[in-house]
């Protein structure tokens, strides 16, 4: 990363933001937004305070501890070494002398907590300055969230990659059963865990659902060797895999299907299926009309669209989670959120971003269902998808 363009970048945004400017902070490694941000190594161990603030105009202050002098070196800026820590309350009154509103990564009533990782002593502190803490969250989704070309390149080759492991996934079902030979939940993660590695893969030790019947009821359900269902003919199958190649920078892709162990598929089931779909395609399409027609779309209309179709279909009690979710190099992103229900995300669908739409509907004690896409915005405003879309419930009766 040039760091000095990045910083000159951010200046721009603020200025067009309206904020005077956005202060950066870490300790003990808490706020890895703030270090993928500026550029700077978020494994590094972080053991003293630093604050990096970037005004709207002018130069930005570095402000390191003196056993820690050389954190931010890098950056541009003037530098001030602090010790004791009234040195640090003067250092930074004095970087933020002139400003009035200042992002950091806090969100006003804990609304979106992907981002508000600021401490709230230091939050109290900066307003004891007189200045206004307003919320990075915008700032982080540009500069976090907005994915380069090569990015871009290295999430549509993870799904050619993904969607065809999940295809030898079922078919491994499929041919299991034809074969009369015993087949688990779990030695079907196992499968797609090892075929991760094979291609060069990882999901970064958060592993793939393999769920049937009332296990797919659980959203997050995880089989283990313990814990796991052997896979027979009738069962209901859910299968949700994710994974990125394993080098710097790259996007993860992530899907979700689902299909039947045999013919024909029981009728409630067939009927939430198509009741996702149809709330998958309904949240799709509004993205797209929205950014044809030029006009702004916001994370919780995503989610909206998507739940109508399912409230209106008498399962609004069983769509439990949020429609979608930010992608990045981490499967759960810091951009905007497909979401109404655990939050009201309140950003803006922007170019560059990717995200999943992903609603689902989950009967305890019986079945769930979930289809799950992977949605990009291009430079230009064009809305895509990665990868094949389920159009169907599988049969996973034949080899």
């Amino acid at each position: 990363m040039d760091q000095h363009k990045r910083v000159g970048e951010i200046q721009e945004l603020l200025g067009r933001l309206g904020i005077d400017g956005w202060l950066l902070a870490d300790f003990h490694n808490r706020d890895t937004i703030s270090c993928r941000v500026l550029g700077l190594d978020e494994g590094k161990f972080t053991s003293r305070r630093w604050f990096y603030y970037i005004p709207a105009r002018g130069v930005p202050t570095k402000v390191v501890h003196s056993v820690e002098p050389g954190k931010l070196d890098s950056l541009p800026g003037q530098k001030v070494v602090y010790l004791p820590w009234q040195a640090l309350h003067k250092a930074l009154k004095q970087a933020l002398d002139g400003a009035s509103r200042v992002a950091m990564q806090y969100s006003p009533m804990n609304a979106i907590p992907y981002v508000d990782l600021a401490d709230p002593g230091v939050v109290e502190l900066v307003r004891s300055f007189g200045v206004e803490v307003v919320s990075s969250a915008d700032l982080v989704q540009r500069f976090e969230a907005c994915l380069t070309d090569e990015q871009l390149e290295t999430h549509t080759a993870a799904s050619v990659v993904v969607q065809g492991i999940k295809d030898e996934a079922f078919k491994m079902v499929a041919s299991a059963i034809s074969r009369g030979e015993t087949l688990t939940e779990w030695d079907v993660q196992q499968y797609i865990i090892r075929r991760f590695s094979e291609e060069g893969m990882t999901c970064d030790g958060e592993w793939p659902i393999v769920a049937v019947n009332e296990h797919a009821a659980d959203p997050h359900f995880e089989p283990t060797e313990q814990r796991t269902s052997v896979i027979r003919r009738g069962d209901k199958l859910l299968i949700d895999l994710w994974a990125r190649f394993e080098r710097p920078g790259a996007i993860y892709y992530d899907i979700t299907w689902c299909g039947f162990v045999g013919e024909e598929p029981p009728e409630e089931y067939a009927a939430i299926w198509d009741v996702a779909t149809r709330a998958r395609d309904a949240a799709l399409e509004l993205v797209r009309r929205r950014f044809e027609s030029n006009e702004v779309v916001y994370g919780w209309e995503v989610d909206r669209a998507a739940r109508t179709v399912v409230e209106e279909a008498g399962y609004a009690d069983y769509f439990v989670h949020r429609t979608g979710h930010s992608i990045g190099t981490r499967v759960h992103g810091n951009g905007v959120h497909m979401d109404s229900l655990e939050t009201k995300d309140e950003r803006a669908l922007v170019p560059g971003i990717c995200f999943s739409i992903e609603p689902g509907i989950y009967i305890p004690g019986q079945m769930g269902v979930r289809t799950e896409i992977n949605v990009f915005i291009t430079r230009d405003g064009a809305v895509k998808t990665a990868g094949a879309v389920q159009k169907a419930l599988l049969r996973v009766d034949q080899p």
